[in-house]
């Protein structure tokens, strides 16, 4: 099998080509992403705890899902694949926001991701994928606030960048998912 195709794209998300998720991380190419935040009824986040073997990050708390389209694949549709098959749950997806971030990871691979950051009300149990997810937890906003002042080394770089950057519009954007109808 073949390793999976991300969509290499300049700073105003224009795709410019593709390559392989590896030799991309590796190199710190700009790269198209989307992140997940499902949201209970009562406004907590699920999150996930990445499972330790993961190629970088392993073992952190991050949001509900994360992932990359493939080549020809609109992002949306992506964002509903991969909410599926890591979590086991299907729901509507809603645009909340746009995130741009670089860094340096683990294990040699570095991120630099054009994010698309998409929104949904859990409507079922999670179903993780014991291959990707060790963990799941329901958390308000203010808790993971507290949590990452507490253990910032818990969580995903990404993660952290969230709710440094965008918290005012992830708390906004989750309490008016949580009042959406399922």
């Amino acid at each position: 099998m073949s390793e999976e195709q991300l969509i290499l794209v300049d700073e105003a998300n224009r795709a410019t080509g593709s390559g392989g998720k590896t030799t991309i991380h590796r190199g710190g190419l700009l790269h198209r992403a989307f992140s997940i935040f499902i949201v209970d009824p009562h406004g907590r986040i699920v999150l996930q705890r990445r499972n330790p073997p993961t190629y970088h990050s392993g073992g952190l708390w991050a949001n509900s899902c994360c992932g990359h389209p493939r080549p020809g694949e609109r992002t949306l549709s992506a964002a509903r694949r991969r909410l599926e098959e890591e979590l086991g749950v299907k729901t509507a997806l809603s645009f909340g926001f746009f995130a741009r971030y670089r860094t340096e990871l683990d294990n040699g691979m570095h991120e630099n991701e054009f994010v698309y950051v998409y929104f949904g009300r859990l409507s079922s149990e999670p179903r993780p994928d014991p291959a990707e997810i060790v963990d799941v937890a329901l958390l308000s906003c203010d808790e993971i606030g507290r949590r990452i002042k507490q253990d910032p080394s818990a969580f995903t770089v990404w993660f952290k960048h969230y709710f440094r950057d965008h918290g005012a519009d992830i708390k906004r954007l989750a309490k008016q998912t949580s009042r959406a109808a399922v």
